[in-house]
């Protein structure tokens, strides 16, 4: 089992685990690898450090890694845990809240004029219809879904 620490053209990160290295390349070259936060196709491999398995080696000669610090004041913030963050909150809002895809703006209006009950909704809506649904006192809050959301988690 070969396991890859991969990245899409928009720098999102994840792993990847395959048969083997042939195994990646054909699935590479097959489009059957996609980001699973934006759903890219352009996928790339990052460098790794290589596993060594040194199981004879004595425990004396190796001395444990030391911990570092992270910088104080760092200006960005890790970009792995911002995605972490999003794809939370993107799986929290997909669990807490009915999808109505396109009936989006009409459903938004039932529900505050009163006329449907009360609950979070996700759907779809175009610019027009955001902005209809502003000027109404409709709030809206556009959230990109990624892809690997949409269907089922195995």
């Amino acid at each position: 089992m070969k396991v890859f620490d991969l990245a899409c053209e928009h720098e999102h990160r994840f792993e990847g685990w395959f048969g083997s290295a042939e195994d990646y390349d054909a699935q590479l070259e097959r489009g059957l690898l996609e980001c699973p936060v934006c759903a890219s196709k352009a996928i790339r491999k990052l460098l790794a450090a290589p596993r060594l398995n040194l199981s004879g080696a004595s425990e004396r000669s190796a001395e444990p890694a030391r911990p570092v610090a992270p910088a104080q004041g760092a200006g960005a913030p890790d970009p792995r845990a911002l995605q972490a963050m999003f794809m939370k909150m993107a799986r929290a809002l997909v669990e807490n809240t009915e999808d109505v895809g396109e009936r989006f703006a009409e459903e938004a209006r039932k529900i505050h004029y009163r006329e449907a009950p009360e609950r979070g909704i996700r759907g779809v809506a175009s610019a027009d219809e955001a902005r209809e649904l502003a000027d109404e006192g409709i709030e809206v809050l556009a959230f990109p879904l990624p892809a690997s959301l949409k269907e089922p988690v195995q």
